[in-house]
């Protein structure tokens, strides 16, 4: 009985993720239904814990409390590869993808620790320069196909080059789709680089601080240009590689399509992140269109 039960709590927990997933990041979670059966576990639990850490301090009514969220989660990294007992279904999944594959527990704890820091900046602190937010999205969203690459026994360098450039590319369109959401809340865009903002006229400096003009539309729309241009770099690089990247690495690499949706999206609004079509169905397109470019480039074998 007692096998049982264990059995039964750990489907509820793999449940508990998929359906988290696809809630909060649907785009990716039909992108993982694409995945070979035997990888389709490790590759939700993964992307639920990304799900849990990157909406932490969003879901949070105090900043503080979206901290210690994240805090508790860099401890249940330590406590799950310590094979210690966590009440909390995500941490149980990936308990049992730790046991079952050769996970990097560095990566897990890079994407949680880059979080926190990020949690841990004030309002209106801005990073330097656009190779700043690159490491941002490389810590946050390239670790998550590592591990999973690492979850589907892939080992390979082109795989994980191509990861990295992926990763890149999702992490920087995701942070400019958010742009809306951040000056909403608190007057402010976080992730829009200095040295960017400065080419175009967009940095205020006065008195001592910097912080982004929100009265020039149009040279708002430049710089989100140039750092959708920077994800385009990553995805061409991406693409380059892939005569070189194995087959069973192919589904794991499916998310540069959604990044592409973004590229393409941002293009028609010509770059305008305000634009209320960007908000429409799946990325700014139809929802099944969306999935049969899905279908497609997996079909094709194509990312």
């Amino acid at each position: 009985m007692k096998g049982a039960s264990a059995s039964s709590t750990i489907q509820a927990a793999f449940s508990y993720c998929v359906q988290q997933v696809r809630n909060y990041d649907y785009q990716h979670y039909l992108c993982l239904l694409e995945l070979p059966p035997n990888m389709r576990k490790p590759a939700f639990a993964l992307r639920a814990f990304n799900v849990e850490t990157s909406r932490a301090m969003d879901i949070a009514s105090d900043p503080r409390i979206g901290l210690m969220r994240l805090l508790w989660w860099q401890e249940a990294i330590d406590k799950i590869f310590a094979d210690k007992l966590i009440e909390h279904p995500t941490a149980q999944a990936l308990a049992y993808v730790v046991s079952e594959h050769k996970i990097s527990k560095g990566w897990m704890k890079r994407s949680v620790e880059a979080r926190i820091n990020d949690a841990r900046r004030e309002v209106t602190d801005m990073p330097e320069t656009i190779e700043e937010v690159e490491r941002y999205a490389e810590d946050t969203v390239s670790t998550l196909l590592y591990t999973t690459l690492q979850a589907g026994g892939i080992r390979s360098t082109a795989a994980d080059h191509a990861a990295s450039h992926i990763g890149k590319a999702s992490g920087l369109l995701l942070l400019l789709r958010s742009l809306p959401y951040h000056a909403n809340r608190n007057r402010h865009f976080p992730y829009i680089p200095k040295d960017l903002a400065a080419n175009h006229n967009l940095l205020d400096t006065q008195g001592g601080r910097s912080e982004i003009r929100m009265d020039s539309p149009e040279a708002l729309s430049d710089v989100v240009f140039d750092m959708a241009s920077a994800a385009n770099a990553h995805l061409k690089k991406a693409r380059q590689l892939a005569g070189t990247v194995p087959t069973e690495a192919l589904p794991v690499l499916l998310p540069a399509v959604p990044a592409q949706v973004i590229l393409d999206s941002l293009s028609r609004v010509q770059f305008n992140v305000f634009d209320p079509r960007l908000a429409r169905g799946i990325l700014g397109i139809p929802p099944l269109w969306f999935q049969l470019k899905l279908k497609w480039h997996s079909w094709r074998g194509k990312y």
